[in-house]
């Protein structure tokens, strides 16, 4: 993201909030407190916005269509209180600004979301070189150039749908292939955000897209989310090495702080010595759901959950994908995080939790695995979904 990018969005910002005090008016804020004029700009000559989806039981979802971020999920907890549940900023410019404040925070990733070791894949004999924004790897599609800071073309429909669509060029980042791609949020009456990926492309590509909320269920952004209970339908996982690349190997979790069939509380086990967990900082990792077998993900089942015993609030995760990286929030409270001013207060370390569907990470290059490959005839379809409750 350029200086000049970011100094629109600025301006934008700056443009409509000036606009809505000349005319006397005050802007409506959203239930988790966003103001939506802080949304409201222009990026590489296109429209930016923050669009609302809710239903009749308490639920709001808040999106920009830069990147597809979703910015804030309120949801009632146990009490009937209204709850913003996902990290992020409140206002454009924090996200536009890759130079200053660069994160994924709630994004629509694309096209292949995680890592890809050496930013380099072969594909129908040919050799592929992308953007290597991850020391020597390329992570989320190029990051800071890959979809979630491209603005997508908006369209809602009704109170409780947002399709959000992006044209990748052939070579974007080093992807090979025209892709036309679509993302779907739905906010439904039982308290769901039922997310669903679609894509199609003139030539033979890789795509692998997921959402990265960040989420902590408790409400509380200033404190480390450890008493959060996470629980994961996996027998395996895949173990990286310490540049997150998984080896290769599929490793049971059994008699590992990696078993989370049962589910129990995140901090139990974080800050284990054991070599997996000790070389990401946390949780940075994928696990083999077993709701996915014979080549089908069944997206009727629960792969993981998420509990906060402080707010009652529980969240069922669906998907038809093999893969969910569960993603504990290492990076968060580190480096010049504490000096970036977020959504809800100064994030610690270990905040939040990320349930991310996915083919697993490096996939391209593991040939044994569910491939991501896209083919000019075919249709991509991704979908993931987080059911929200309460326990008392």
């Amino acid at each position: 993201m350029t200086n000049l990018k970011v100094l629109l969005a600025g301006i934008g910002v700056a443009a409509a909030m000036l606009s809505a005090c000349v005319s006397g008016e005050q802007p409506q804020l959203t239930v988790s407190g966003l103001n939506p004029t802080k949304f409201d700009t222009v990026i590489n000559e296109k429209p930016v916005k923050l669009y609302t989806l809710k239903n009749a039981n308490g639920m709001e979802v808040c999106i920009t269509n830069y990147g597809g971020r979703v910015v804030s999920l309120v949801v009632p907890d146990k009490d009937g209180n209204p709850t913003d549940v996902v990290l992020g900023f409140d206002n454009i410019a924090q996200y536009a600004d890759t130079l200053n404040s660069p994160t994924d925070y709630g994004s629509s990733v694309g096209r292949y979301a995680n890592r890809i070791k050496g930013g380099r894949f072969t594909l129908n004999d040919s050799t592929y070189q992308l953007k290597q924004n991850d020391g020597p790897n390329c992570l989320h599609g190029g990051g800071t150039t890959g979809w979630m800071n491209q603005v997508y073309d908006a369209k809602q429909i009704g109170d409780s749908i947002l399709m959000l669509t992006i044209v990748a060029e052939d070579g974007e980042n080093g992807f090979p292939g025209k892709v036309t791609a679509v993302t779907t949020y739905k906010v439904t009456a039982d308290n769901m955000l039922d997310i669903t990926w679609e894509a199609e492309t003139d030539k033979p590509t890789i795509i692998n897209q997921t959402n990265h909320n960040y989420y902590n269920l408790s409400g509380n952004f200033t404190e480390p989310g450890y008493d959060m209970v996470l629980y994961v339908n996996a027998d395996n996982f895949t173990p990286s090495d310490k540049l997150y690349i998984p080896t290769g190997e599929v490793k049971s979790v059994e008699r590992t702080p990696m078993d989370f069939r049962t589910a129990h509380a995140i901090g139990d086990s974080i800050k284990s010595q054991f070599d997996q967990i000790q070389n990401a900082g946390g949780y940075d990792h994928n696990w083999c759901l077993n709701t996915y077998k014979d080549g089908k993900g069944d997206d009727t089942q629960v792969c993981a959950s998420l509990y906060s015993p402080k707010t009652g609030i529980f969240m069922e995760m669906y998907t038809n994908e093999p893969g969910v990286q569960v993603y504990s929030g290492n990076f968060q409270g580190v480096g010049n995080e504490p000096n970036i001013k977020h959504k809800g207060g100064v994030y610690p370390q270990h905040v939040s939790v990320c349930l991310e569907s996915q083919k697993y990470p490096d996939s391209p290059n593991k040939k044994d695995w569910v491939q991501p490959v896209l083919n000019p005839g075919e249709k991509y379809y991704s979908r993931a979904a987080y059911k929200f409750s309460v326990k008392k």
